[in-house]
């Protein structure tokens, strides 16, 4: 095995002073110094990401990614910003995986918004300039887009 990986690697950098023999036995050695076979790079003896105990992990809430959401309704269909819209249509999910409501003329301002069940959530137009803007809900399966909505001048 090491031979044909001294030939690949003469291949590949034509000389072996690039890389000598000592650094690529180590690169290819568990912690134990055993010799690993077909190794390459590893995160073997790495350290954890803190944080991801069995507690944690046991009151995640379970999203089902394959439900898409969709927008049936926004009524009304148009409002002022600091009016309240109901947005109603499927598969919203839980409220711990509902991820969020966004206006694209508002870009990525934050959009107050209460999930009122898988169905329907109701959200606050946000203080943009009048004119036509899509409404969409992120949830764990996706997002939706409604159609049109208008923003009423003040």
């Amino acid at each position: 095995m090491q031979s044909r990986l001294l030939f690949a690697l003469f291949l590949l950098f034509g000389s072996f002073s690039i890389l000598p023999f000592s650094a690529i036995q180590a690169a290819a050695e568990d912690n134990n110094g055993a010799f690993v076979d077909g190794a390459g790079f590893t995160l073997y003896g790495t350290e954890s990401i803190k944080g991801s105990g069995s507690d944690k992990v046991e009151h995640d809430p379970v999203c089902d990614r394959s439900k898409r959401p969709k927008i049936f309704k926004v009524e009304p269909d148009e409002a002022k910003p600091g009016q309240k819209v109901k947005i109603t249509g499927e598969n919203f999910g839980t409220k711990e995986c509902f991820h969020g409501v966004a206006f694209s003329a508002a870009g990525p301002t934050k959009i107050d918004y209460s999930f009122v069940n898988e169905t329907t959530i109701e959200a606050t137009v946000p203080d943009v300039r009048a004119g036509m803007s899509f409404i969409d809900v992120v949830a764990g399966g996706g997002n939706a887009r409604s159609k049109g909505f208008l923003v009423q001048a003040k």
